[in-house]
């Protein structure tokens, strides 16, 4: 049998150094784990710290927010009872804006309304004006001032008003008028000759006798004569012939023929009245009668009878020139407006 001697104890064994390596790194993890397990908790410490501060923060915030919440829930509120407020006062005003458009549409068809009447009230008293005056000039100034005042109006509804003025001003400018006063003279002509027309059978004035007493120079074969001529001149006047168209004159008397004068005279006496009163009906009636008065008991061939049917006649034509034009066209364009409210 083999024996081993011993080792000796100076050598230090080569088995025991591995182990202790293990050991030394052992132990340096252990101290790196050490004081990585310090920097860890360290740094948890920090992050809690963080973590805490901001979950304070949080907290502080979620405070502010609750109150910031409660503010703003409050102003909502608010802002709400104040925008009911406000569309109350909106319904307010949108009603008062209603009722006041209704106000100024009522005053304004009460304006048109009046001005309507107004243009027509005048339009009417200038048409008796002119009717009595025999003038258009009254009438021409009503409708230009009413032609003026619906230009002012500016409504389109009165619009028809103002064509049919243009209308009759130019109709009426357009219409020739008889001139009045030269009628009324010539109606005074015709009432002066009136006394010095014969009746158709009228006689003529007698002639003077001359005298019979023969003359110092005159003979006795001449003073004969004389007195044969007179005697015959005196049995020539007892007997007239005459041609009479109308019974009626023929059996007229010296007191009748003045009665005939006298109602011809008031008849164109009764013309030149209904022609200063404007009745121009009556006038022409009265015309006319006086005309066939004339023609019927007046002598035709006498020159003043002649003048006088001339200037009846003169008269009668003058007379249908003589009615003054109507607004009929305005007048109905303002009741067309007047019920047009």
């Amino acid at each position: 049998m083999n024996s081993q001697a011993p080792a000796p104890s100076g050598v230090t064994s080569v088995a025991d150094k591995p182990p202790r390596r293990w050991l030394q790194a052992i132990g340096l993890m252990a101290a790196a784990g050490l004081v990585s397990s310090t920097l860890l908790w360290q740094k948890l410490g920090t992050v809690q710290e963080q973590l805490a501060r901001q979950m304070a923060d949080s907290g502080t915030q979620s405070g502010e927010a609750r109150i910031t919440a409660k503010q703003a829930q409050e102003l909502a509120l608010e802002t709400s009872a104040k925008l009911a407020v406000l569309e109350a006062r909106l319904s307010e005003v949108a009603l008062q804006r209603s009722q006041l458009e209704e106000l100024m549409q009522s005053l304004s068809r009460s304006r048109d309304e009046n001005l309507v009447v107004d243009i027509e009230s005048s339009l009417r008293l200038a048409q008796q004006q002119a009717q009595l005056t025999g003038s258009v000039e009254p009438l021409l100034a009503a409708l230009k001032s009413a032609e003026q005042r619906v230009t002012r109006a500016a409504q389109p509804r009165l619009m028809p008003l103002q064509r049919a003025i243009t209308k009759d001003v130019a109709r009426i400018k357009g219409t020739v008028l008889s001139d009045t006063p030269a009628m009324l003279v010539k109606l005074d002509e015709l009432v002066a000759l009136i006394d010095d027309m014969p009746v158709g059978n009228a006689v003529q004035a007698a002639k003077a006798s001359p005298s019979l007493k023969r003359q110092a120079e005159e003979t006795m074969s001449g003073w004969w004569g004389r007195l044969g001529g007179l005697v015959r001149d005196e049995v020539r006047g007892l007997v007239r012939v005459s041609k009479i168209e109308n019974p009626d004159v023929a059996l007229l008397s010296p007191e009748q023929s003045f009665f005939v004068r006298e109602n011809f005279k008031l008849k164109v006496l009764n013309a030149r009245l209904g022609l200063l009163s404007r009745q121009t009906d009556a006038a022409r009636a009265d015309l006319a009668s006086a005309s066939a008065t004339l023609t019927r008991f007046y002598d035709a061939g006498s020159r003043k009878t002649q003048t006088a049917q001339a200037v009846l006649q003169q008269l009668q034509t003058q007379m249908r020139t003589l009615d003054v034009p109507r607004v009929d066209e305005t007048l109905a364009a303002l009741a067309t407006a007047a019920a047009g409210r």
